[in-house]
């Protein structure tokens, strides 16, 4: 039975700054920004937008009435969750109205939570072959105004269906995995902002997909030639294009070429969203698949998922006849099309309005928000969410 990814959707909120203006107003040379690491814009949060805002936006583009009743598990993949007890996944669950009878849990790793949530998606598949499992990966990235890294920051969501017989992609059972406890990347719960070490999480990056790439090799007999492209976790565009050099003299010099031009396919939505942690892999999926030419049935992807911590797995999906039929291109092109971009003074302003955390109530205004599902506010420490769409 094949198991794997019958629709893939994402949403950004619709602000973004220009990097190279973010660049003016730190006084860093732009090509710092657009080359050094490779980033084009980066998506703005407002009030109205975290993360159960952001996956329930994503998932509504795809789902429809057949999925909403069949859909009996929700998997939230994050590392900026709302609430240290209930999971944003219940919260979806309502949003989207779907089948009550249904698990809905959160998953956290870093930036590995959504690739965890997919493992597990196949094996409950493999046991309901009728089911379907809804997976979120959405995160906001926050580092703080001047900091070394405001320039990875961004925000938005991944949305996935997980199916047997997908329409997409169907995934290979052989991956390889690599756990390490390193302390490269972290948030205490005390902070809003995270901890980061980054020569040592850029060499630890590297050093697990290397690993598990020798790992995949040994288990398969597979090699570079055997893959049409790989995705990779891209907080920034530049690191994972550094990954793959490491081991591109292994391929032909046909498949090389192959694989860099599929590299930059896969980037260019990442360049213009920025950072969206356990999201990213996957938005460079969905960048590779409709920016990419059209690629032939059987053609196998590579995907690399690194969460900081660190867990990293390499694994690979076989794409489907005609999956370019189920893709969601027009909407993501109108989702981008639509963006405003916003000063350095305001996006400085909108980074500073935050939840408040005393209890106190708040109501936000949405008039500028185009999302159809949005934070209305705050009343007796509770989140009020609503969606205009119903």
């Amino acid at each position: 039975m094949k198991i794997g990814i019958d629709k893939i959707g994402f949403y950004t909120p619709h602000l973004y700054v220009d990097m190279n203006k973010l660049a003016a107003a730190r006084n860093v040379e732009p090509e710092k920004f657009t080359i050094g690491i490779g980033q084009e814009k980066m998506a703005v949060a407002p009030i109205t937008q975290d993360p159960v805002t952001l996956a329930a936006n994503a998932a509504l583009i795809i789902l429809d009435e057949e999925d909403r009743a069949k859909i009996d598990f929700v998997i939230f993949g994050t590392e900026s969750g709302i609430d240290n007890s209930k999971s944003g996944a219940v919260y979806v669950h309502r949003l989207l109205g779907l089948n009550p009878n249904a698990r809905s849990v959160e998953v956290k790793q870093a930036c590995y939570g959504a690739t965890a949530g997919i493992q597990m998606a196949k094996g409950h598949i493999a046991l309901n072959p009728d089911s379907r499992v809804l997976i979120l990966a959405s995160d906001i990235a926050r580092y703080g105004l001047n900091t070394a890294g405001e320039a990875t920051q961004g925000a938005g969501a991944v949305a996935m269906v997980i199916s047997a017989d997908p329409k997409i992609l169907a995934l290979e059972d052989q991956s390889a995995y690599l756990t390490a406890d390193i302390m490269d990347f972290w948030r205490p719960i005390y902070s809003d902002f995270a901890f980061v070490d980054g020569k040592f999480s850029n060499e630890q990056y590297a050093l697990f997909f290397k690993t598990v790439w020798e790992q995949y090799k040994t288990k398969t007999n597979l090699g570079l030639d055997d893959f049409e492209a790989v995705c990779f976790h891209l907080p920034y565009t530049k690191i994972g294009l550094k990954a793959l050099r490491t081991i591109l003299e292994e391929a032909s010099e046909e498949s090389q070429e192959r694989l860099l031009a599929n590299y930059q396919s896969s980037t260019l939505y990442n360049r213009n969203v920025g950072n969206i942690y356990t999201g990213s892999l996957y938005l460079s999926l969905v960048s590779l698949l409709e920016q990419s030419e059209q690629f032939k049935s059987g053609s196998r992807i590579g995907m690399f998922s690194y969460g900081s911590g660190a867990v990293g797995e390499f694994f690979t999906g076989i794409l489907q006849p005609n999956y370019q039929e189920y893709l969601y291109s027009e909407k993501h092109a109108e989702l981008f099309a639509s963006r405003t971009e916003v000063s350095i003074e305001e996006y400085e302003k909108l980074f500073q309005q935050t939840v408040p955390v005393d209890g106190s109530t708040a109501v936000f205004g949405s008039t500028n928000d185009p999302a159809p599902i949005q934070l209305k506010g705050i009343k007796d420490n509770m989140r009020q969410y609503e969606n205009k769409a119903n």
